[in-house]
């Protein structure tokens, strides 16, 4: 059996899955010509990228670095080619992380007892904790593939957050280190890649897309775009995408790419920038035998193109088993085996549990677990022999021939990245700066982001539009919403006259006119929310800005906005017959327009906070609601309780609503409303013949010695405006409150972003 293992670097020629580096970076290109290879310092090698360099063209073909002081050492010489010494060793120690069972409470007799949820044992002022990591050590190197294994539930997703940094530092005990130092948040969101194990991708895009806008998000602007194509066409052809480049991703309504291909392209998005360290959380998890070989052959090319690959996976296949370097077992949060597969048959053997020939060992494994699990004594046993096992001379023997020497890197954390950048990787955060003298200088340094923020605009906002462009459903929908809200309000309100029940009439119209406007803005909701987790994703690793995201959602949405603006104006306001003319038209557009911008922001706002479809509409038509009711129209402003007083002024609709009521009734002051006997109108009175009416005002006049009759004046709009509290701001005064309402939300959107994308367990 561990023969087999033994072989394991030859079967793989044999299967014919070995594709060659250069494939997918094409700047480790391999230098089969003579024996002889010249010699540069750091800053020699560095100065032979120029800015524009990328993998694939013009790279160095066979160079050595001496980072000696000049003195030939062996561990002081890397091939960067060949790969004779190992850069980077991520290695963990002790790592242990609990977290609090949930507790509930039991009332009895007038005392309570807190109780543990999951054995129901009465517990008093006690905290207990389940210890979903307990004192996990390992190393991955560099051009190996570590592999977590275990049961549901056995920490294997929590091993890799904890190395991923995705647990808060005060949360977890132990060390994780790169080349023996502590590894800085910051840096290390830079210089790795996490694949989750849901495919969170855009379903509209093509592959190549896909693969190309990450390329414009990680790879620096110093790039021309030809050379980022160059890089995504080579990614394409390693991740095995060719056939499916010009196919869209796909969902449960659209057909598009496999499975198998759904993830490669997945892990295709985060290894564009070629990182130093990939994580990934069971990257073959629903995927047929063939699909998963082939997921994890890309991982092993990535791996042995320079790249320290950590991953966990459920139950592995007997050839992915062959493409894995080390095994970490867990169960319960505990190491029970830690090892290169070859050792699995010896291990077993000396536990005396033999794996039977022509079994899978990693299933053997596994299963044997589970029933240790189900006994009374647990895994206690494996565990302890583990321990032991680690230090017998015949374990590390087989580990040293299964997966080479262990020797320790000999370059620092800086020197490694350095020497990792000049070889071509890590193209995002690789910057080169250099003076015009004639002894240039040259250093690298590791970037936060890979480009300046009005690029990830540009691209986050092209992204989006090529999203909104195929989906042209989704924009015909709310517009045929608007335009059918127009044309009802157009027919029931048809050309209003100046009586005072045309003047109510007129309120209600504003009133459900200026309303709707927020309620169309309802369907902004679930675009955060479909975008929500591809967003963390690309935004764990500092693909862009949470800035740049916020103003590209805000440039995208603004378009459709001024489209609906003018078709419900165009169909309703002069149907209706409202005052202005061209002058109060083109302000009811902007009113309209400022009205859908601040429901935009405020929907949008909204989405950041609730992370659910169907209670963010609950809580958007809740809102909308009581905005509507103390905008003014139902209860004006002086009428409204003082202590409520305060929501009047926060009501979004109150502003918009003021704004077109002044936009009418204050466009001529002149203009009347109420002439002589209609003053009657809306009263017991009203019935009366119109003779009586007209005997009635006379008297009225005789006896209030003011000279009116039926023809005069009694009600201007200025008149009106001041019976409705509409008096304390201006029009244009509504109208940049209502436009400053939708920046507001949209800079509290931003702030959502910021407290709510830190992904990480507490």
């Amino acid at each position: 059996m561990s023969g087999s293992y033994g072989g394991r670097r030859a079967s793989l020629v044999e299967d014919g899955a070995d594709a060659p580096r250069a494939d997918l970076l094409p700047d480790h290109q391999r230098s089969d010509g003579g024996s002889k290879r010249s010699t540069s310092t750091l800053e020699q090698l560095l100065a032979l990228r120029s800015p524009g360099w990328v993998p694939g063209t013009d790279a160095p073909g066979h160079l050595a670095v001496d980072v000696g002081d000049g003195d030939e050492v062996d561990n002081g010489t890397v091939d960067f080619v060949g790969r004779s010494a190992v850069h980077f060793v991520l290695a963990f120690h002790e790592l242990t992380y609990s977290v609090g069972r949930p507790r509930r409470m039991v009332f009895r007799r007038s005392r309570h007892v807190e109780t543990d949820a999951t054995t129901c044992t009465a517990t008093r002022g006690s905290s207990r904790t389940t210890a979903l990591l307990d004192g996990i050590s390992g190393e991955a190197r560099e051009g190996e593939i570590l592999a977590v294994l275990g049961a549901s539930g056995a920490g294997k997703s929590t091993l890799i957050d904890a190395l991923a940094d995705r647990i808060q530092r005060e949360s977890l005990r132990g060390a994780v280190t790169l080349n023996g130092e502590a590894l800085d948040g910051r840096l290390l969101k830079v210089i790795s890649a996490y694949v989750m194990q849901d495919d969170l991708l855009f379903p509209m895009l093509t592959v190549a897309e896909t693969l190309m806008y990450s390329a414009e998000f990680r790879l620096p602007r110093s790039l021309s775009t030809s050379k980022k194509k160059s890089r995504v066409q080579a990614l394409i052809d390693q991740l095995g995408l060719r056939a499916a480049a010009n196919t869209i991703i796909g969902d449960e309504g659209r057909r598009g790419v496999s499975g198998g291909e759904r993830r490669r392209v997945s892990i295709g998005v985060d290894i564009i920038h070629d990182p130093i360290i990939l994580f990934l959380d069971e990257p073959t998890s629903g995927l047929d035998s063939t699909s998963a070989f082939m997921v994890v052959k890309v991982l092993q090319g990535i791996a042995q193109s320079g790249s320290v690959v950590t991953m966990s996976i459920h139950q592995p296949s007997y050839r992915i088993i062959s493409l894995l370097d080390r095994l970490l077992f867990l169960s319960g949060g505990r190491t029970v085996y830690y090892g290169p597969p070859a050792g699995l048959p010896l291990f077993f053997s000396e536990f005396g549990h033999p794996i039977p020939n022509g079994e899978n060992p990693a299933e053997f494994a596994l299963d044997h677990i589970c029933e240790l699990e189900s006994t009374p004594e647990g895994t206690d046993d494996l565990v302890e022999f583990s321990k032991s096992w680690q230090e017998k001379p015949l374990a590390r023997a087989v580990s040293a021939a299964s997966t080479g020497p262990q020797d320790k890197p000999s370059l620092s954390l800086e020197e490694a990245i350095r020497i990792s950048i000049a070889r071509g990787k890590l193209v995002s955060g690789a910057t080169r700066t250099s003076d015009d003298s004639t002894e240039a200088t040259s250093t690298a340094k590791v970037a936060t982001y890979g480009n300046p923020w009005w690029v990830e605009v540009w691209v986050l906002s092209r992204r989006a539009f090529t999203n909104t462009r195929r989906t042209p459903e989704l924009f015909l929908f709310r517009l045929a919403t608007v335009v059918v809200t127009a044309f009802i309000l157009a027919t029931v309100f048809w050309r209003l006259d100046n009586t005072p029940k045309g003047v109510n009439e007129r309120f209600g119209f504003f009133a459900i006119a200026m309303s709707t406007m927020f309620y169309a803005s309802a369907d902004a909701l679930p675009v955060f929310l479909a975008e929500r987790y591809i967003y963390l994703r690309e935004t764990a690793h500092n693909a862009y800005r949470r800035s740049s995201y916020t103003l590209s959602n805000a440039i995208v949405a603004f378009p459709p906005l001024v489209v609906l603006s003018l078709a419900f104006t165009v169909i309703s306001f002069f149907a209706v017959g409202l005052a202005g003319g061209v002058g109060g038209f083109l302000f009811f557009v902007l009113i309209v327009l400022a009205s859908f911008w601040a429901g935009g922001g405020f929907v949008t706002f909204l989405s950041g906070v609730i992370p659910d479809v169907i209670v963010g509409y609950t809580v958007v038509v809740a809102v909308l609601a009581y905005f509507l009711l103390f905008s003014g129209f139902f209860v004006t402003r002086d009428r409204i309780p003082s202590y409520w007083v305060w929501f009047h002024y926060l009501s979004l609709i109150k502003y918009p609503y003021e704004a077109v009521m002044q936009n009418e009734f204050g466009a001529d002051p002149a203009k009347c409303f109420v002439r002589g006997v209609q003053m009657f109108d809306g009263t017991p009175m009203g019935r009366l013949p119109e003779a009586t009416k007209v005997n009635v005002l006379n008297a009225m006049s005789k006896s209030m010695r003011v000279d009116f009759n039926s023809s005069s004046c009694i009600t201007t709009g200025p008149d009106i405006l001041r019976m409705q509290a509409v008096t304390d701001i201006g029009k244009w005064s509504c109208l940049w409150v209502t436009v400053a309402w939708g920046f507001l939300f949209r800079a509290l959107f931003y702030i959502t972003l910021v407290l709510g994308s830190r992904n990480k367990r507490r």
